[in-house]
């Protein structure tokens, strides 16, 4: 994929260790910024089919991805994403197949992410919920600058 492509560009500082499934910054061009609420992982209907971590991760990932969608971008444009998870053990176990779920969903982008292990979340029986910030960009009416002195 061309980085202009996206109108994102990846920011690792000179000399720092490439990170393994984020990104320590991105720097994009003019677009549309969509700011996406908490998602747990709940179906369309507010209903849960799974009390487990993997199949709630994979839920809230599509959900997050359908808002996305929805308001005319792609995984691709996603620039940040904060994770609550109530439990890290399960988390550390469960890390590759949560790796494969990702890649099966949003593929080989990574955006600036954290992950902050919590004691509960709102939604019971939520164990994970995504949060995320995608700049989509704006194909209709493309912001051009011009500096005048």
């Amino acid at each position: 994929m061309d980085e202009a492509t996206l109108n994102h560009e990846k920011t690792l500082p000179d000399g720092w260790m490439r990170p393994k499934g984020y990104t320590h910054g991105i720097l994009t061009q003019p677009g549309r910024i969509l700011f996406m609420a908490g998602k747990v992982g709940w179906d369309k209907d507010q209903k849960f089919h799974s009390t487990e971590l993997v199949p709630q991760f994979e839920q809230a990932l599509r959900n997050i991805i359908a808002i996305v969608n929805k308001a005319g971008g792609e995984a691709k444009h996603i620039c940040r994403m904060t994770c609550f998870c109530k439990d890290k053990d399960q988390y550390l176990a469960s890390r590759k197949e949560l790796g494969k779920v990702w890649k099966d969903i949003i593929g080989d982008h990574y955006p600036c992410m954290s992950m902050i292990f919590v004691s509960d979340l709102l939604n019971h029986p939520a164990v994970i919920e995504l949060e995320a910030t995608a700049v989509i960009p704006n194909k209709k009416h493309p912001m051009n600058f011009t500096i005048t002195a």
